[in-house]
C-alpha cells in the first residue's frame, strides 16, 4: 500500500439504467471482456485501497453474484435510490461509518477510467491537502456538462455550475465535472449528514458536499484527466459501442507497444484480460477473448476467434475457433478447425482443416489433418489419424473415452466406438469401425468383404445413364480385345 493509496474506494452501481432498454442491469453490460462495473473495480484495485465497496441497488442479487464470481467484492445495499449522496452514505455505513484517510468515489458505468488517472487524482488530493478533489476533464464541447469554476489566483474550485444555470462566460469554460471525487473521509462523513433533500428530485446529492465543505472554509481542488474520454459514462447502447471501440484501441495500442504485431487494428478485437509476449502476430479479423495468452512468435488469424486459450511459442492458428484450449509450442490449427473446451494439443501437433476436437489430449507431433471429430480422447505422440475419422464418444446416455497410442497410423474413414483402446504402433485399415481393443503392433481390419455383382446395373436400371455408360464402356473394351 503506497503513501497515496486511498483508505477506501466507493463504487456507485445501484441504478437501473433504463436508457439501456435491457433486462440486464446497466453496470453488467460487457465490453472488452469485463462488465462496466468490472472495469471500474479493476481500475480501483490498481490503487491498492484499504477498503473497496460497491453500492448496489437495482437487481442487487444479480450484481452481487457477478461481483463475487471472481475475487469477492464487498457490497453495500441501497434499498431506495435516493441520490448519490445517499449511496455514498450507504457505502460508508458498510465500512463502519466515518473513514480516516482518502475516500475516492467513482461511478460504476465509466469503463474507460484508468487506474493511472485515479492514482493521479489521489496524488493531487494529498499534495494539495484538499478536503475534496474533483476529477475534471477539458472537453472539445462542454454543452450539457457541469462547469468547473476556479479561483484565478489559487486554482481552487469555487463552484460547479450546471449548464442550464451557467452564464455565457461560464458556458465558455471547457473544464467539466466527471462525477468522480476524492474526499477527506472524516470530513465527508460529517458533511453527508448535513446534505438536504429540498430539491426537485427530493434526493441527497453528493455534489452538495462540495459547497458544504467550501462554506466551512475547506479547500476544494481539481485534478484534470489526461484524456477526457476516460470520464465518459455509459447510458445507452450507442455509448456502449463507442466505449468498446475506444477501449479496444487502447488495449491494442498497449499490445503493439509491448511487441505484438497487429496487422489490422481496425478489424481486431482484444479483451482487457488477454496477455501476450513479444513477436506474437495477430492477423485481420481476429478476436482475442477472455484469458487468452499468446506466447512468443505465435501467430493467430486471420478470421479467428481465440477465447480462454493458451497459444504456445511459435504455434499457428488459421481461420479457426478455439475455446478453453491449450495449443502447444509449434502446433498448427486450421484452417477451419474448432477446438472446444478441454482440448490440449501437444507440441508440433496438428488439428487441420475441418477438424473438431473436444476434451481431447493430443500428443507431441501427432496429426489429425482433415475432416475429423475427436471427442473425449487421448492420443499419444507422433500418431497420424486418417481423414474423415470419427471418435464415437456418445451412446445416447453417457460419454465414453477412446485411447490411441503413440506412432499409430489409422486409416481414413475410421470409426472408433468408445470405450476402446488402440495400442502403440497400431495400423488400422481404411473404412474400419473399431469396436474392440487393438493390441500394440497390430493391423486392425474391421469392414465387410467387397463383393462385385456384375451386370447388376443393366438388369436393375435398364435405360439409365449409368447403364448406357456401362454398355458403352463394355463395347469399347470388346473392340480393343
Amino acid at each position: 500500500m503506497s503513501a497515496t493509496s486511498p483508505a477506501a474506494v466507493v463504487v456507485l452501481a445501484a441504478g437501473e439504467g433504463t436508457r439501456m432498454k435491457s433486462k440486464t442491469p446497466k453496470v453488467l453490460h460487457e465490453i472488452s471482456g469485463r462488465s462496466l462495473v468490472g472495469h471500474v473495480v479493476a481500475a480501483a484495485r490498481e490503487l491498492d485501497p484499504q477498503h473497496l465497496v460497491v453500492v448496489v441497488g437495482h437487481a442487487s442479487e444479480q450484481v452481487t453474484a457477478h461481483l463475487n464470481a471472481g475475487d469477492a467484492v464487498r457490497t453495500a445495499f441501497q434499498a431506495e435510490q435516493n441520490g448519490t449522496g445517499h449511496a455514498v452514505r450507504m457505502g460508508l455505513e458498510e465500512l463502519g461509518g466515518n473513514v480516516e484517510g482518502t475516500v475516492i468515489v467513482v461511478c460504476g458505468d465509466t469503463p474507460l477510467l484508468s487506474g493511472e488517472t485515479l492514482g493521479a487524482l489521489a496524488a493531487t488530493h494529498a499534495a494539495d491537502a484538499n478536503a475534496v478533489t474533483v476529477l475534471s476533464a477539458e472537453v472539445p464541447d462542454s454543452t450539457g456538462y457541469g462547469r468547473i469554476v476556479r479561483d484565478s489566483a489559487t486554482g481552487a474550485v469555487t463552484e460547479i455550475v450546471e449548464h442550464k444555470d451557467a452564464t455565457d462566460e461560464q458556458r465558455a469554460i471547457r473544464e467539466i465535472n466527471s462525477g468522480v471525487f476524492a474526499f477527506d473521509g472524516r470530513l465527508l462523513g460529517d458533511a453527508l449528514g448535513k446534505v438536504r433533500t429540498d430539491n426537485s428530485q427530493g434526493e441527497e446529492y453528493l455534489t452538495d458536499v462540495l459547497s458544504i465543505l467550501r462554506e466551512a472554509g475547506h479547500r476544494v481542488g481539481a485534478s484534470v484527466a489526461g484524456d477526457h474520454r476516460e470520464i465518459l459514462g455509459i447510458n445507452n447502447r450507442l455509448q456502449l459501442a463507442q466505449a468498446r471501440r475506444l477501449l479496444n484501441e487502447r488495449l491494442l495500442e498497449r499490445a503493439m507497444l509491448a511487441g505484438v504485431t497487429v496487422v489490422d487494428p481496425a478489424s481486431t478485437l482484444i479483451d482487457a484480460t488477454v496477455t501476450y509476449e513479444r513477436d506474437a502476430v495477430v492477423h485481420p479479423g481476429t478476436q482475442l477473448l477472455g484469458t487468452t495468452h499468446l506466447a512468443e512468435d505465435s501467430e493467430v488469424g486471420p478470421n479467428s476467434r481465440i477465447e480462454d486459450t493458451v497459444v504456445g511459442t511459435g504455434a499457428r492458428v488459421d481461420n479457426s475457433v478455439t475455446l478453453s484450449a491449450e495449443i502447444g509450442a509449434g502446433a498448427l490449427v486450421g484452417p477451419y478447425a474448432y477446438l472446444r473446451p478441454g482440448t490440449r494439443l501437444g507440441a508440433k501437433a496438428k488439428a487441420g482443416t475441418y477438424v473438431e476436437m473436444k476434451n481431447a489430449t493430443i500428443g507431441e507431433g501427432t496429426k489429425v489433418p482433415h475432416l475429423s471429430y475427436v471427442g473425449d480422447a487421448t492420443i499419444g505422440d507422433h500418431t497420424n489419424i486418417g481423414a474423415a475419422s470419427v471418435f464415437v464418444n456418445y451412446d445416447g446416455v453417457a460419454k465414453h473415452h477412446t485411447t490411441i497410442g503413440s506412432h499409430c497410423r489409422t486409416g481414413s474413414d475410421n470409426m472408433f466406438v468408445a470405450p476402446v483402446t488402440v495400442g502403440d504402433g497400431v495400423y488400422t485399415a481404411a473404412g474400419s469401425v473399431i469396436t474392440k481393443d487393438v493390441p500394440a503392433g497390430s493391423l486392425a481390419v474391421a469392414r465387410g468383404q467387397q463383393r462385385n455383382i456384375e451386370g447388376w446395373v443393366a438388369r436393375k436400371r435398364p435405360g439409365s445413364a449409368a447403364a448406357q455408360a456401362a454398355q458403352a464402356s463394355s463395347q469399347e473394351t470388346d473392340g480393343q480385345s
